[in-house]
């Protein structure tokens, strides 16, 4: 057996491994041990990715050589890896942008905890890239929602707690509905494994009165990941619980979390039932339709945001929909399409969300829009890396938005439906419109300043504080990679497309 087909349990066993280690260390040496060992998954994953994309193939690593439900397999192909990698790195840049505010807003008996958790959602997001059983998804996603409450209340504010209450008992709620899903879904095929699961749907789906029943068992599964994920109408939960959580929690939720839990159903959905078994039930029809009112409903409420960080959650929710309108429009290409939005709304996500904060601190910690008026004179680093964020948002050539709204709309012109290419575009349209009215003119107030620099009540003097160096590194990795993914889409695109056909 290859060294390399081991790799993907080491990224979960070892992460699990660190949580524990995390809990004996210092905070200083739990932070330092956490980015060491996040460099060497982005490594692994990597070596992941080139080996798989070397040999044009994906490989089973059945665990003790059981079958389900006693056994356990992992998949991987150069999809699994492309976003196994973007885990790794995302949680990377999170933690060491974010780790100035870690200092501020935890605290410090309570460091090391924070750094412990991370390192089991690590576990968990690894688990729910590689894993090729719907139950043992289940087993992970539980513990990716634990520690996300845990990451999120460990701040200890009032609202982080409410925050974080109203966060648990959704998310337990989708939890449950996804596992009796996954309960119909295993009586129905007799199957845990997700390629024997999809061989049997396909038979049992010949017979017309078992659409019914399948429908059913397909639908609750999605209703409680929609749930988890923030699709409308369920995205009420995001703005308290993406704004109030410290910066490096807030980006690796909005960015990594919610992504994993949609990547788990995508799996489901493409390599367990398949899209001819899909194509008989109407939840494709229903995704395609929440996706697109998401997509609008989302924009909408980001105009009305009183504070960014509202604005941006909300922003993360319409988002969301772009990603559910391309699983609804039930082809490859949409489905490429929706695989390639998750890669630019981590990257471009996750660093508004570690960059908002700094120009609040420059602001008298404040991020009401008025307070944040020429913030970008007092912090021009943190503006230029919002600054990419936004344009990357709106659609803006060069940046990874562009592209994705571009992979959407030939998504839906390939489709050859025409009443679906109108909407489809006219939604890709509007939303950009609304896209562009907040982040233009967020970006207008933070540049613009209507009173002369030496009457700027929060100080006219730019920041120069040399403990930035790890904000302005990870600041630059992901503007690097949001631009890479503008002007480099078709290099990303293709191995997406390589990695679906590995799926089957």
């Amino acid at each position: 057996m290859n060294f390399i087909w081991n790799l993907p349990l080491f990224t979960v066993v070892l992460s699990l491994f660190s949580g524990v280690v995390c809990m004996m260390l210092s905070p200083r040496a739990a932070r330092n041990y956490t980015i060491a060992y996040e460099s060497v998954l982005v490594v692994m994953t990597g070596c992941v990715l080139g080996y798989t994309l070397k040999t044009g193939t994906s490989y089973t690593y059945p665990m003790g050589e059981f079958p389900a439900p006693w056994g356990n397999e992992i998949r991987f192909g150069c999809l699994e890896a492309l976003i196994a990698l973007l885990f790794a790195v995302i949680l990377l840049c999170s933690i060491t942008a974010g780790y100035h505010f870690i200092r501020k807003d935890i605290d410090e008996s309570k460091i090391n905890l924070y750094f412990s958790l991370i390192n089991l959602m690590t576990a968990a997001l690894m688990a729910l890239a590689w894993t090729n059983d719907v139950f043992t998804g289940y087993v992970f996603l539980e513990i990716l929602t634990l520690t996300s409450c845990g990451i999120l209340i460990v701040r200890e504010i009032g609202r982080t707690t409410l925050a974080a209450a109203r966060y648990m008992i959704l998310n337990l709620m989708g939890s449950g509905l996804f596992l009796m899903g996954i309960v119909l879904l295993y009586d129905i095929s007799g199957h845990l494994l997700m390629v024997p699961m999809r061989q049997s749907m396909a038979l049992v789906s010949q017979d017309q009165s078992s659409i019914p029943v399948i429908s059913l068992a397909i639908g609750i599964m999605t209703v409680g990941i929609a749930i988890k994920s923030g699709l409308f109408p369920f995205y009420f939960w995001m703005p308290d619980t993406y704004g109030w959580a410290t910066p490096a929690s807030g980006s690796i939720l909005s960015g990594l979390v919610t992504k994993a839990y949609i990547f788990l159903l995508f799996k489901i959905l493409y390599r367990a039932i398949g899209i001819d078994v899909l194509e008989k039930t109407p939840v494709l029809k229903i995704l395609f339709v929440l996706g697109i009112i998401g997509m609008i409903g989302g924009s909408v409420n980001a105009m009305r945001a009183s504070n960014v960080n509202r604005m941006i959650a909300f922003s993360s929710a319409a988002q969301t929909g772009y990603i559910y309108m391309g699983l609804g429009l039930g082809t490859v290409a949409g489905f490429e399409a929706a695989i390639f939005q998750i890669l630019a709304h981590a990257v471009t996500k996750s660093l508004l969300f570690l960059t908002v904060p700094y120009l609040a601190e420059v602001s008298g910690n404040r991020l009401k829009f008025h307070s944040l008026q020429g913030s970008g004179r007092r912090d021009p680093l943190a503006a230029h890396f919002f600054s990419i964020s936004s344009l990357s948002m709106i659609g803006i050539p060069i940046f990874a938005g562009f592209s994705t709204k571009l992979m959407f709309g030939q998504a839906a012109v390939l489709g050859g439906i025409h009443w679906k290419i109108l909407v489809v575009l006219g939604a890709l349209g509007i939303s950009s419109v609304l896209n562009a009215i907040y982040f233009i003119r967020t970006m207008i107030r933070i540049y613009n300043d209507p009173d002369t620099l030496d009457k700027d009540p929060y100080g006219s003097h730019p920041v120069t504080d040399r403990s930035r160096t790890g904000f302005f590194l990870a600041g630059m990795v992901l503007s690097l990679l949001n631009l890479f993914l503008g002007l480099f889409s078709w290099v990303v695109s293709d191995v997406i497309y390589r990695g679906l056909g590995m799926f089957l």
